[in-house]
């Protein structure tokens, strides 16, 4: 029970500092910020807002319903073209893969058969002479 009346002593001593200095008027941290953030016509925020006219304005000349300029035309059929071409390009890379996964597999399976057949006529041969359809000559 010693170790508690150190951390109890410590917490008031704490709580004591943090109330008696609670109604301090200076900081360290300097005000730019705040004056910053009351006035957003100033510094990075200038960039993102816009002054209400020129909003008013900008949506008054480009309603809903207002033709697109050429270059907005262009933008969006280059950005399709490039999306078809990205769809094109991974469909035959995948039409490519599987087509040599097939040729793979066929030859694999001729390789088996070939064996196989082979396996067949040793087994089957007598040693005497080849059978009569393994040595066909043809004139």
């Amino acid at each position: 029970m010693s170790w508690t009346q150190p951390i109890l002593l410590t917490c008031l001593v704490v709580l004591l500092t943090l109330t008696l200095f609670q109604g301090t008027d200076s900081t360290a941290v300097s005000d730019k910020k705040d004056s910053m953030a009351a006035n957003p016509q100033e510094g990075p925020l200038r960039k993102i807002f816009m002054a209400e006219a020129d909003a008013s304005n900008f949506f008054k000349h480009r309603s809903r319903r207002a033709a697109k300029s050429q270059d907005e035309i262009n933008a969006e059929q280059r950005q399709r073209l490039a999306a078809d071409k990205r769809k094109r390009d991974y469909h035959e890379e995948q039409s490519n893969e599987f087509e040599s996964y097939a040729e793979e597999e066929h030859d694999e399976q001729d390789e088996r058969t070939r064996e196989k057949t082979e396996q067949w006529r040793q087994f089957h041969h007598d040693g005497l002479d080849p059978s009569y359809e393994y040595n066909r000559h043809t004139i």
